[in-house]
């Protein structure tokens, strides 16, 4: 049974679509279809003229509803493909320009996290925002020092509104699993678990630091990204000090341009740099939306806010790798092995009709530039064949499909012409030489060799006892073997014994009845 909170939720959730003149989305469900015809009644319906954009109210309802559904609207702002341009316009807005709280709050925040007032932790303090997000706002600062910063403030109250929210989404999931005959092989309880873990994780800014920090290592010294300084004195669970940078917001376009910026190398380093924390670091930023990326002429990256990042097990890591490859390469069939191999389709799939029907969906989209590949059909196209071929959700990697799909959006805004294919190939087969090349092979034999080295005054000792054991076992088995021995001539000597002892007493039993 549905808890009345979640009931009451989603009336809100509703009430917030209809108040915004979405009532359309609302009236058009399965639930509502039937009682359409009651709005007509309603003072509401008369009274609300629209005037604004459909993009505009769609923008205003998701900050209304809270993070979850503008992280929501953020993803769908990098997909031009796949939305009409007024709406993704609107969007955009969602990276960077959510309605702030106010700047009490926000020093009340600060001070209460640092145990110290603003003047003492910094030289100046702006009050207003530079920016702000689903889960946080940005102030900027100066230090004492006289170092910029940024101060990254949590929301208040921010992490009650989610629970309410993956509360409403579990039982969406539990009644997916429930109604729904695909949910067995989209796992959709899995998949919201991963959701709210990873939302969750942003709520921590002490784990972002660190998540950034390990990044800025990986990169150090680049010459394609950069990572800003985590300022660590002044960093608790709400508040974030960071190394201020200055760049030029990637999703501006004409701003880039005027500054020179290459876009077609911009646009093949940022798929470097993807498979490089994929494949190299197995730790890559899951956020990369445009409101977290900027540029310093002519092509190298800024990144800023780590609070969602991506691991693989090393078992997923070298199934991508192959895949990936194999996709490249146009070998269907090794994809369609490795798809077996990996448990991600049943094992009783007929190799043969899968690779046939990989195929269908890939090879049209080989040769083209991103500005003519339609990703919305080609989903469609991908979700049918794996529901086809009954291919399992993996929750795991859901993360990493996400992050794909922002580089992509990204990589279409960016440099349209950009063969996503090609440019990944070359860096994916050093990666596979370097990590499953013999190269590979004996440095991994000599990363081992001091534990050996460490181990072998031991192996004398150790081959006595294992000589010793096995004797001692071959002895314990042979005299296993002469007990055994022993046992089946005494109970084959008793089962003499008692046959004759049977037939003596029949004889007797025999004798008695006949003189009787």
């Amino acid at each position: 049974m549905i808890r009345p909170k979640i009931v009451l939720r989603l009336i809100h959730i509703n009430w917030v679509l209809i108040a915004h003149g979405l009532d359309e989305i609302v009236l058009n469900t399965k639930l509502f279809r039937p009682i359409r015809f009651l709005t007509v009644f309603s003072p509401y319906y008369w009274l609300n003229k629209k005037t604004d954009s459909r993009g505009v109210r769609i923008r205003q309802a998701l900050e209304e509803l809270g993070p979850i559904y503008v992280k929501f609207g953020q993803a769908l702002s990098t997909r031009k493909d796949l939305l009409p341009d007024d709406i993704v316009d609107e969007l955009v807005k969602l990276q960077d320009k959510v309605p702030p709280f106010g700047n009490d709050v926000a020093r009340a925040i600060i001070e209460s996290e640092l145990g110290m007032s603003i003047n003492e932790a910094f030289a100046e303090f702006c009050p207003t925002p530079m920016a702000s997000a689903s889960v946080a706002q940005v102030h900027t600062a100066r230090l004492h020092t006289g170092e910029e910063v940024v101060v990254k403030v949590l929301r208040p109250d921010i992490e009650g509104r989610i629970h309410s929210d993956m509360a409403l989404i579990y039982e969406f999931a539990r009644f997916a699993e429930k109604f729904w005959a695909e949910a067995r092989r989209l796992k959709p309880m899995e998949v919201v678990s991963e959701f709210e873990r990873t939302t969750l994780d942003e709520l921590d800014l002490v784990r972002e630091a660190a998540n950034a920090a390990k990044i800025r290592r990986n990169f150090e010294n680049s010459d394609i990204i950069y990572i800003p300084e985590i300022h660590w004195p002044l960093t608790r669970q709400k508040v974030m000090v960071m190394e201020r940078i200055h760049g030029i917001p990637v999703g501006n376009i004409d701003e880039l341009r005027e500054a020179g910026v290459d876009f077609k190398l911009l646009a093949e380093r940022g798929v470097e740099i993807f498979f490089t924390q994929v494949f190299r670091d197995n730790f890559f930023h899951a956020d990369m939306h445009p409101g977290n990326i900027f540029v310093d002429p002519p092509a190298k990256y800024i990144a800023i806010d780590f609070g969602i990042v991506g691991t693989l097990s090393l078992s997923d890591q070298h199934y991508l790798a192959e895949n990936f490859l194999a996709f490249f390469n146009r070998d269907y069939r090794k994809v369609a092995e490795m798809h077996v191999e990996s448990g991600w389709v049943p094992r009783s799939t007929r190799i043969e009709e899968f690779e046939s029907a990989i195929r269908s969906v890939c090879e049209p989209i080989f040769e083209k530039p991103l500005k003519d590949i339609s990703f919305g059909q080609l989903l469609l196209r991908l979700f049918q064949t794996a529901r086809r071929f009954d291919m399992y959700v993996q929750p795991q990697l859901v993360l990493l499909q996400k992050t794909l799909l922002n580089i992509e959006g990204l990589g279409r805004q960016l440099y349209p012409e950009l063969d996503l294919w090609q440019t990944a190939k070359p860096y994916l087969e050093q990666w596979f030489h370097e990590r499953m090349g013999p190269k590979a092979k004996i440095t991994k034999l000599l990363k081992q060799f001091p534990e050996f080295a460490q181990q072998f005054p031991e192996i004398p000792q150790l081959v006595y006892k294992a000589l010793d054991n096995a004797a001692h076992s071959q002895q314990q088995a042979e005299l296993q073997q002469r007990e055994l021995t022993l046992l089946r001539e005494q109970i084959e000597r008793s089962n003499s014994r008692s046959l004759w002892m049977m037939l003596i007493s029949t004889v007797l039993i025999s004798l008695a009845v006949f003189f009787n």
